[in-house]
């Protein structure tokens, strides 16, 4: 049995879940997210509460499918009440980022900048070398942090490049086995 799915999502006050046919459409005080739902996961809304049940829950593949609809409806209500957000820190010697309207400029050692253009909900904050992609969606949050940071990956010498904030950089030692060697 999915410990995860078997779970209770309670509706916090100003957010009401609705569904129609197959899409799971959540309204909050951020926004609105639709979801189609798998067709062998149902999704019952009672009460203020949400629960997912799956046809047959002795096969895998519907225990793997009942936790993950599960999660994304928890993703979908937490998103509409508090949103989501991932920061990335720039680091190198003239590496700087910037907002330009709608669009992020990055300027990470190329002969020209970067111009990276936000999907639909999300939004770019740039404070010195501090990225914050924000928005209610927590997937196209993560994948708009992983596009930034696809731009210039951090490496493993001097660290120079994009990095998620929390993200640690394993550093390699650099060729001084040459220079001893002389």
């Amino acid at each position: 049995m999915s410990r995860i799915g078997k779970k209770i999502r309670k509706l916090p006050a100003g957010v009401t879940a609705e569904l129609k046919a197959n899409e799971l459409v959540i309204k909050g005080p951020k926004g609105e997210l639709k979801q189609v739902i798998h067709p062998r996961v149902t999704v019952v809304i009672k009460d203020g509460e949400i629960t997912t049940q799956v046809i047959n829950t002795e096969n895998t593949r519907d225990r793997s499918l009942w936790g993950t609809f599960s999660s994304i409806i928890e993703n979908m209500i937490e998103g509409v009440t508090n949103g989501f957000k991932k920061q990335l820190e720039i680091n190198g010697v003239g590496y700087k980022a910037a907002v330009k309207g709608a669009l992020l400029s990055l300027e990470v050692g190329f002969s020209h900048s970067v111009e990276v253009q936000p999907m639909p909900g999300v939004t770019f904050k740039v404070e010195k070398n501090i990225i914050t992609v924000e928005g209610i969606d927590k997937q196209l949050v993560g994948e708009m942090a992983a596009m930034i940071r696809r731009v210039r990956k951090p490496e493993p010498y001097k660290g120079k490049g994009i990095k998620y904030l929390e993200e640690t950089i394993v550093r390699k030692a650099g060729k001084t086995a040459a220079k001893t060697a002389a």
